[in-house]
């Protein structure tokens, strides 16, 4: 990734930022944006702390991102490359914009040049200080990509997806966010915090929809929780806690005694005489939609399932509905008198049902 030139000075050395993110030269910027993001996660120190080698890496990878990912500073890259020695030294004796140079427009025999060490992981390389001057400076003392984390002295994750163009990215889930200003850097914001509040719904209030008031820090709010929500159907208010933050709305969904919930199924018994189970009938069932008449066909056995469809619970934030499944519950009379027990026992012997064991 680096090679000393000729005659270049101690401790300074040329570097090749494609094979720093291990790009071609004709890469395309949104391969060089892909391969960045992809070094950074991979190399950052908070991912790996107390790792130097990474830290290292993650420096180099930083690096050549500031200037792959800039045209004008890859134009001069890809231009003058190895040169970059022959710049340096033209630019120390003050005859960068000497008329016949060729390297004319680089800048001015008055300007100053500062070398620092790369003790500290996050600074960019000598090289790139010499090669693109008073701008590597500037970017090295607080611009978009030299800020520091505060315990490892690396860029954060936050900072990586902001000079990648991704505005308000934060890898712990929102505490800043970067923000273009007018004169085109970065500042930085702290979000409103998220907060988070518990709402327990009856199934009809979910089947049709309701309303609830929550408390978060003192303040009362009433939110809407649409059809369909079920438990762990997390709903999220933005901007509606308090500080401006965005408030998240946990549902959990309280048992019923008629219905049990499979997604947006719904199940439930229905008790049957024994005349109903022997030889049929319509029979009235009640759904969260209201009742609807069930043909229950002669001999139906106890446990037979008959399926409602359409009758179920609406899908969350989505069109149609589950369906309902009815289980057959036959209800044997009891208290039988001495006349009805002889009838039975009569019906029974007429009947003559073999052994169903």
């Amino acid at each position: 990734m680096a090679s000393s030139g000729p005659g270049a000075a101690p401790g300074l050395e040329y570097r090749d930022y494609y094979a720093v993110l291990g790009v071609p030269r004709a890469a395309s910027q949104a391969d060089i944006k892909k391969a960045f993001r992809k070094l950074a996660r991979q190399h950052h120190p908070d991912a790996k702390p107390g790792d130097s080698a990474a830290e290292r890496r993650f420096k180099e990878v930083n690096e050549a991102n500031e200037v792959l990912s800039d045209p004008a500073k890859r134009r001069q890259y890809d231009e003058l490359g190895a040169n970059w020695e022959a710049i340096s030294r033209a630019r120390q004796a003050g005859t960068a914009g000497a008329a016949g140079s060729p390297f004319a427009g680089f800048g001015g025999g008055n300007v100053r040049y500062e070398f620092r060490t790369s003790e500290d992981p996050g600074e960019f390389s000598d090289f790139f200080r010499v090669f693109f001057g008073d701008e590597a400076r500037a970017a090295g003392g607080g611009g978009r990509s030299a800020r520091r984390s505060r315990t490892t002295g690396a860029m954060g994750f936050e900072d990586v997806l902001s000079g990648m163009g991704f505005e308000g990215a934060s890898s712990s889930g929102g505490a800043a966010t970067g923000n273009r200003t007018s004169t085109g850097r970065t500042r930085t914001e702290a979000f409103p915090p998220t907060h988070e509040a518990r709402a327990e719904i009856a199934l009809a209030e979910a089947y049709h929809g309701t309303t609830r008031l929550v408390e978060v820090e003192g303040r009362r709010l009433e939110i809407t929780i649409p059809p369909g929500a079920d438990t762990g159907t997390r709903i999220k208010l933005s901007k509606r806690g308090p500080g401006g933050g965005d408030l998240i709305v946990l549902v959990r969904l309280l048992p019923d005694a008629r219905f049990t919930r499979r997604g947006a199924d719904l199940e439930r018994e229905l008790p049957l005489t024994l005349e109903e189970a022997l030889l049929g009938a319509e029979v009235k069932v009640e759904t969260l939609k209201g009742r609807v008449l069930l043909t229950i066909p002669p001999g139906t056995q106890p446990g037979r399932t008959f399926r409602l469809s359409g009758q179920g619970m609406p899908r969350f934030r989505a069109s149609g509905h589950g369906d309902l499944y009815v289980r057959a519950r036959v209800v044997l009379p009891t208290g039988l008198s001495d006349e009805a027990k002889v009838a039975a026992r009569t019906f029974v012997e007429i009947t003559g049902q073999p052994d169903p064991r």
